[in-house]
Order: C-alpha cells, then sequence, then structure tokens
C-alpha cells in the first residue's frame, strides 16, 4: 500500500501543537503563568463573564480542577469572581486589568510563534492548510462551531 503520509496525520498534528505549546510557554514564561493558568485566561479574556462550570467544559476539565485554577488566578490578580446577577450561585469569570495588559501582549508573541512556524510555507499553502484543519475540526465536531468559525461570526458581528 502506498502511503501519502495520512497515516501520520494525528501524530503531525499533535506535534505541531506541542511544539508551538512549547515555543510559546518559552517565550511566555516570564509572566509565570503555567500552561493551564495560559490557556484559562486566553479563554476568560476571549469570553468575559463566563461562567466557572461552562469555563470547565471549554478547558476540557473537572470543574474542581478549573476552581482551584481559579483560586490560584484571583490570588494572583488575574481574573475576579462575580456572581451571576440572575442567579448567585453562579460564579461569572472576569480578567483583570493586568489580564488583559497580559492577553494583548501574548497575542503578539503567539503571532511571532506562528509565523516562526510558517516560515517557508507560501500564502496559499497557508491558506489551504487552515481550511484543511478547520473542515478536520468540522467533520470532528458534533456541530461544535470550529475556532476559525467562531473567529469569523465575531468579526461578522463585529462589523
Amino acid at each position: 500500500m502506498v502511503s501519502d503520509g495520512i497515516d501520520r496525520l494525528g501524530f503531525l498534528i499533535h506535534d505541531v501543537q506541542r511544539l508551538m505549546r512549547k515555543r510559546f510557554e518559552a517565550r511566555a514564561s516570564g509572566f509565570g503563568l503555567s500552561s493551564a493558568q495560559w490557556r484559562l485566561l486566553v479563554r476568560v479574556a476571549k469570553e468575559e463573564g463566563v461562567a466557572q462550570a461552562r469555563l470547565a467544559e471549554l478547558l476540557e476539565i473537572e470543574p474542581i480542577s478549573v476552581s482551584r485554577l481559579v483560586d490560584r488566578m484571583e490570588e494572583g490578580g488575574w481574573i475576579e469572581r462575580r456572581s451571576d446577577a440572575t442567579d448567585r450561585r453562579v460564579r461569572m469569570i472576569f480578567p483583570t486589568t493586568k489580564a488583559s495588559e497580559a492577553y494583548n501582549h501574548v497575542k503578539s508573541l503567539a503571532g511571532e510563534v506562528y509565523e516562526e512556524s510558517l516560515v517557508g510555507v507560501s500564502p496559499e499553502d497557508r491558506r489551504v492548510l487552515i481550511r484543511a484543519l478547520d473542515t478536520i475540526v468540522r467533520n470532528l465536531a458534533d456541530g461544535e462551531a470550529s475556532s476559525l468559525e467562531k473567529v469569523r461570526n465575531t468579526e461578522g458581528a463585529a462589523a
């Protein structure tokens, strides 16, 4: 059987994600946040006022783990909890000014890592890569919107 490399697809996607995360974490280490804390901070920055339970779903970790993570982030001045106006049992998570400033800096760092990872990839191949990965996500997402679709929807709403 002749292989077109498809048998390595999962390994390649995993390796790219791991190497990009490693490069990003090295660049962002000055903030003193763990990988899990960065993931939480980015989610909270993108979805201000997200419910703590929803945050657990988005991060794909147990609610108790999110609670502990939120505790540490709150103690560090990165986020704040607020009660929901309609249901005081629900805890909403908001970024602090410190977190918003860090997030803006981190977006720049992430862009640098993306550019480094795509050196030698033509603009057309970049578009093909993004479209192909977005298609894979849609094929596997069981109705969830892909990250690219979420960005498009956000941009469309802002226009």
